[in-house]
């Protein structure tokens, strides 16, 4: 939600799959820990320990020395599959189907909940900053969306999405039932208490919370209220207090806290140091520290790609403007007025939709957005109710690893396959065309008023449409 969906991929993805390294690692050294213990001790006494391995080799080698038994005292043949691990580097091997099945589900879950949470607000995705720029710079009378509107409204989407996309991919690759769930069985138990004890050694192994991590929330934190507070709509918010309107935006926040980040020093000074006096002299030995960041590490951090492709998303709906080609489609789509206004936020979802499949999310909306703006006011509908479905729809991209950065991202760890992704991304869009429409129509019309042709819009009335 407030990070960019590509940049929480990136970050959280390295992490899933160490964990369910460790995971299929301590499976398989507990596996044949038991064994040897059931076969050294007369008395069959079996005490179970728990290893983190450090590298997948620890694994191939237990499956080499050592038969999985099952409670039939049947051989279980090890289901391995080779992938091509993100650094080249041999392959990747899974004890069972169970465990590959588990790697492709955890890795689905990261590339669609990152996507889902970019939705819920305008900064999430470069596809809501290039909505709400075209939009105000389209409708600078327009003060009916902003941070806070817009998490109203999409954040209880995206959140009936993310619930849904869990039970079909916990359904599609784990095989979760509504009886497995209210009866586990006592091997499940045990399993997912050795999961639950991995987890919290890799938890301890962070250490205590630093001063760097602490200012980092604090000024996180910060930035977020005064996002919500620029312009809540009910009360006057902090723009009023400075200068005439309009000339405040959310990004006045980010610069303002990001630019804290080169002032405040990046260890804490002493002065509300509460360490030991030993710890003092352990930390007076070292040199006095820069800021939080400097510049060059702005420099080698900063996604510029990120930067060029929105801004050139700019540069290309202005041209669309200017030309004259977003008026002149416009105009030819303006023979849907005949149909019901929901039929064609249906259809506009839908073509949506299947263009970002195979073109960037960001520049599916740069195109899409004028034409629909030109659209609504053509045959007399608010555009809103045209174009907030269409800015969501254009993030719906589930199906090809290409289709977004999230998909690309998990996809070179080698857990998944193209057919995986598509049997996965075509139930996911499906569900979030109905919930988005679902919300659209429930709370986001009374939200945003969009029965109604808005004074801020220029009407070019030929054919009205049915009522929505």
């Amino acid at each position: 939600m407030w990070l960019s969906n590509t940049s929480t991929a990136a970050m959280v993805m390295p992490i899933v799959d160490a964990v369910l390294c460790q995971l299929n690692n301590s499976t398989l050294e507990e596996s044949a820990l038991t064994e040897v213990i059931v076969n050294s001790q007369p008395n069959n006494e079996v005490t179970p320990k728990i290893g983190l391995a450090p590298s997948s080799e620890s694994s191939n080698m237990i499956l080499e020395d050592y038969n999985i038994i099952t409670e039939d005292n049947q051989e279980q043949q090890p289901f391995q599959e080779q992938r091509s691990s993100k650094k080249g580097k041999g392959g990747r091997f899974y004890r069972s189907e169970e465990d590959h099945k588990m790697c492709k589900a955890f890795s689905l879950g990261v590339a669609y909940s990152s996507t889902f949470g970019g939705m819920s607000t305008l900064t999430g995705t470069s596809t809501n900053l290039i909505f709400i720029e075209q939009f105000e710079t389209h409708y600078p009378r327009c003060e009916v969306v902003n941070f806070g509107t817009w998490i109203a409204f999409s954040f209880p989407i995206a959140l009936l999405i993310l619930l849904l996309s869990w039970v079909w991919i916990a359904w599609l690759f784990l095989g979760v039932s509504f009886k497995e769930i209210c009866c586990s069985k006592k091997e499940h138990l045990q399993k997912d208490e050795n999961s639950r004890n991995i987890l919290k050694q890799e938890y301890e192994k962070l250490g205590p919370f630093s001063y760097p991590e602490g200012v980092t929330l604090v000024i996180f934190l910060l930035m977020a209220l005064s996002w919500f507070t620029r312009d809540p709509g009910f009360v006057p918010g902090w723009e009023s207090l400075f200068g005439p309107k309009g000339y405040k935006s959310d990004a006045t926040s980010s610069i303002l806290f990001g630019f804290l980040l080169f002032i405040i020093p990046g260890k804490k000074p002493r002065l509300f140091s509460c360490r030991a006096k030993g710890k003092h002299k352990e930390s007076s030995s070292v040199t006095a520290s820069g800021p939080m960041i400097n510049w060059k590490e702005f420099e080698q951090c900063m996604p510029w790609h990120i930067v060029i492709l929105v801004g050139g998303g700019f540069v290309l709906a202005k041209g669309c403007e200017v030309s004259g080609l977003s008026l002149w489609v416009g105009e030819r789509m303006e023979s849907l007025s005949r149909f019901p206004v929901w039929l064609i936020v249906f259809l506009v979802c839908i073509l949506v939709t299947a263009v970002t499949e195979v073109a960037s999310n960001p520049a599916t909306i740069t195109i899409f957005q004028p034409i629909l703006t030109s659209l609504a006011e053509g045959i007399g509908i608010n555009p809103l109710l045209i174009i907030i479905p269409a800015t969501i729809s254009a993030s719906c991209a589930f199906l090809l690893p290409v289709a977004n950065p999230p998909n690309a991202i998990v996809f070179s760890y080698g857990h998944l396959t193209v057919q995986d992704m598509m049997k996965t991304g075509l139930g996911v869009n499906v569900i979030s065309l109905i919930i988005l429409l679902f919300g659209l129509y429930t709370w986001g019309i009374p939200m945003f008023d969009l029965n109604t042709f808005p004074e801020w819009a220029p009407s070019r009335n030929m054919t009205a449409p049915s009522t929505p």
